[in-house]
């Protein structure tokens, strides 16, 4: 069977086929840095975190792209509620980013540019823009006119006329006084007093949210890549603004699939910092929720669906976390999902393993039904639980049979499926929640410098920078060596 994904873009299920056979392009959506992140980030990581580990146990080479967003009107009220700056406002929360993500075993992106660090590249593009017509510019202000571009709204389906008829009549504000359309949207925004600002031939100012994608995008991947990926509440405006800006600068798609994931919704509503219903990674991992059965109650729904947050469903991803974690255990395994991760095409198996792994595959090509997924991990996991509890009832017979070839092949099966969904065994004190205060665990201080050696060969300097100091005001001291080799000290 052929991976088949749900492209927003055609509202159609369709086969995954590359540009470039066998390698994979991904940008992914990332945060605007103004505040910790929440359930609903870690919802959507989380999804595609499983999608990147998917595509590589497929054999793909993927090169995954995920930006900050680190000049807004949020981080700037941010900024200025605390009298800090823009920059301390977005390094501290990028730095907890990092933490957050890597306490969730989500695999760092191969890049993660800033749209501080991309200002060139957007500059460039807007005069692309404003040369061929389909961009203008008012009073330092720059807009894209939408009724330039003749396939706005193919993402969300939106009908401009319709939306310009319902606004007929309404009483304009002084910015919607300088568009052509209403649905015209900033790509350069003049300063006002007292901001932080950028020069450009439009006058000192500072890019609009969706023109730093687009920019970033081309910049890091090309002009038309694979898979663009995102939350649901970004469908429109900012990916259908995405797709307007880039399309009529290169004349090319911007993307040949687009995914999206569903929101997380407490108690009806969605989950979001502007309707202060949300839960944050790390107060939740920190109230003793353990890394992992966030990561499986994540799992549990497809990706594509409302994911309902409640104690309830929480306490029986817990439970089922619970009896998964103690099956992995059992023979030492190692999830953690490194880069050496073990391929699709695997060397024989027993007939009944085979036929797991490939139902387990089957689920995962059907648009990432990782619901079905997990079954099958379950299924595997029962007879190694069965096994772990008479050992721990001193069965003199289990010691031998959890030795046997048979129980070794069904626990490495465990551990390599449980590693394409980055699930990984969990220690008691990982599980107790006893991060905060214990500092990290070994695992945690690892996949934190391979994090950080990930963004030195990105030249993302700062993102390694946040690293050691997030480490360093934990206790743990990082000592770099010749050959590229880092070690550590807990203090």
């Amino acid at each position: 069977m052929t991976l088949k994904l749900t492209n927003s873009l055609t509202r159609r299920v369709e086969e995954f086929r590359p540009i470039e056979p066998g390698k994979v392009s991904i940008y992914c959506c990332g945060v605007t840095v103004y505040d910790l992140c929440h359930l609903g980030h870690a919802r959507s990581y989380i999804a595609w975190d499983v999608l990147r580990r998917y595509l590589r146990w497929s054999g793909y080479a993927v090169t995954f792209v995920q930006n900050y967003t680190d000049i807004d009107d949020k981080i700037l009220k941010r900024a200025a509620e605390e009298g800090s700056s823009m920059e301390a406002v977005s390094e501290r929360n990028i730095e907890a980013f990092v933490a957050d993500m890597t306490r969730l075993n989500i695999l760092p992106a191969d890049r993660m540019p800033r749209a501080t660090r991309s200002l060139d590249a957007i500059r460039t593009l807007i005069s692309e823009l404003e040369a061929k017509g389909a961009a203008y510019s008012a009073d330092g202000d720059v807009y894209f006119a939408v009724m330039k571009h003749a396939g706005y709204g193919k993402l969300s389906g939106r009908d401009l006329e319709q939306q310009q008829d319902n606004a007929a009549g309404r009483v304009a504000s002084e910015e919607e006084a300088r568009k052509q359309h209403p649905f015209d949207f900033a790509l350069w925004k003049g300063a006002k007093p007292g901001e932080p600002s950028f020069p450009s031939p439009w006058g000192e100012g500072r890019p609009g949210w969706h023109i730093e994608c687009s920019a970033m995008v081309r910049e890091e991947l090309g002009d038309t890549i694979d898979i663009h990926l995102g939350g649901a509440d970004l469908v429109f405006p900012h990916h259908e603004n995405e797709i307007a800006q880039s399309e009529a600068a290169t004349g090319k798609e911007l993307a040949h699939y687009w995914l999206h994931n569903g929101m997380v919704n407490v108690g009806g509503q969605k989950m979001s910092k502007s309707l202060g219903n949300f839960t944050t990674i790390r107060a939740l991992l920190d109230s003793g929720v353990s890394p992992m059965t966030l990561r499986l109650f994540t799992l549990q729904a497809h990706y594509r669906k409302p994911l309902d947050f409640t104690a309830d469903a929480l306490d029986a991803a817990a439970t089922g976390w619970k009896g998964l974690n103690a099956a992995l255990a059992l023979m030492g395994t190692d999830t953690s999902g490194s880069a050496a991760a073990p391929e699709r095409s695997a060397p024989e198996q027993p007939a009944p393993l085979a036929e797991a792994r490939q139902r387990f595959a089957t689920a995962m090509d059907d648009d990432l039904n990782t619901s079905a997924a997990l079954a099958v991990l379950f299924e595997l996991a029962k007879p190694l639980r069965a096994l772990a509890n008479r050992l721990e009832r001193g069965d003199a017979s289990a010691e031998a049979e959890a030795h046997t070839p048979a129980m070794a092949a069904q626990a490495a099966l465990l551990q390599e499926l449980a590693g394409v969904l980055g699930l990984q065994h969990e220690t008691a004190e990982a599980q107790a929640g006893s991060h905060d205060g214990a500092g990290p665990s070994e695992a945690e201080i690892q996949a934190q410098i391979e994090a950080r050696q990930a963004a030195k060969a990105a030249r993302d300097f700062g993102t390694a920078d946040s690293i050691r100091e997030a480490l360093k005001a934990q206790g743990i001291e990082l000592i770099d060596k010749p050959g590229g080799l880092t070690e550590w000290l807990r203090h």
